[in-house]
């Protein structure tokens, strides 16, 4: 029997992953450590002439494709909506998507594909400055329910809140197809300049919530325990991400804590990304929660090994025997 099928929308960006010496171009460019900052295209292009010189890797990303091309590899049926420019990375993102049988609805925009400067601290923390670009183009008209048609789930990034009307058309159109709604909150600070919104269309329209103990904390005010239990109280499932410590998990009264697994962490970006594929991953197959959490702590645990958002096709067989070995 064919498995629920995820639909993912956010920004379509290309991340250039930059591994900083010290914390000391965070505090030059005024960038909050470990924060995700909207940049204009001339301060997008300052912080990659000044970190030229830095070890560097680029790639597709943003956050709703991480964790759909994670998912893909973990054998979901996936699908994306986003926006790109009609240059060379918008093309690379188009192909990247392709080679992984992931059906997308890519708009295409007059504007550059967007990117990322994902600036990595010496502890793995990263901060990330984000062009828009194309992605910001994405518009609530643009969307119809045939996109979802055939997804069971609906996974949206946080970082696509700078529009509030996009978000809910999303999630109006996927509800009218019967699709379960899961938001990653993706940034404190995307949470505290978006707060009463997010409160409301979580409370009213949303299944499933992923969260850090940063994002859960600006979204109640309270450490983790007791934060997941609010989110647990205006959703089905809340999760939060308390970082080396693991992950939260509740449901209705029913509460999960997972530990993390063993890894030499390089580089945390998408994380948080990895975690929210292995965890729906898990509930589309109809796991348990302990289940969903533990595979979501494997896969993230082998995200951070590498530098970049993506697990290498290389390192996938064996993860996929962890993921489909009873723990």
């Amino acid at each position: 029997m064919d498995m629920p099928a995820v639909m993912g929308i956010g920004n379509a960006l290309v991340d250039v992953i930059n591994i900083l010496e010290d914390d000391s171009l965070l505090e030059y460019f005024n960038l909050p450590r470990g924060s995700m900052t909207l940049v204009d295209s001339e301060l997008s292009r300052k912080i990659m002439e000044t970190t030229t010189g830095n070890k560097r890797e680029i790639t597709t990303g943003g956050s709703a494709a991480n964790a759909i091309h994670a998912l893909a590899a973990l054998g979901a049926s996936c699908g994306y909506i986003g926006k790109i420019g009609k240059d060379v990375f918008g093309a690379a993102f188009q192909k990247e998507f392709s080679l992984k049988n992931i059906r997308t609805h890519l708009l295409v925009s007059k504007k550059e594909t967007g990117r990322v400067m994902a600036l990595v601290s010496q502890d793995s923390e990263r901060t990330m400055a984000t062009y828009l670009g194309a992605a910001a183009d994405l518009k609530a008209r643009e969307l119809s329910a045939d996109m979802f048609e055939g997804f069971s789930y609906l996974f949206i990034e946080g970082y696509l809140v700078q529009d509030h009307k996009l978000i809910e058309t999303a999630v109006d159109l996927a509800r009218s197809r019967n699709l379960v709604i899961a938001v990653d909150l993706s940034s404190y600070n995307v949470v505290e300049a978006n707060l009463s919104f997010l409160k409301r269309i979580i409370a009213e329209k949303v299944d499933i919530v992923f969260a850090n103990e940063e994002e859960a904390y600006a979204f109640t005010g309270k450490q983790p325990e007791e934060a997941v239990s609010e989110l647990a109280s205006i959703c089905d499932i809340a999760i939060v991400k308390t970082g080396k410590t693991g992950s939260i998990i509740q449901r209705g009264k029913e509460v999960v804590k997972q530990g993390i697994v063993t890894a030499h962490a390089v580089d945390s970006t998408g994380a948080g990304d990895a975690y929210a594929a292995g965890f729906l991953f898990g509930i589309t197959r109809g796991y348990q929660l302990k289940r969903c959490a533990e595979i979501a702590a494997l896969v993230a645990g082998k995200s951070v090994e590498v530098i970049g958002a993506k697990i290498p096709d290389s390192l996938w067989p064996g993860l996929l025997k962890l993921v489909n070995s009873e723990v």
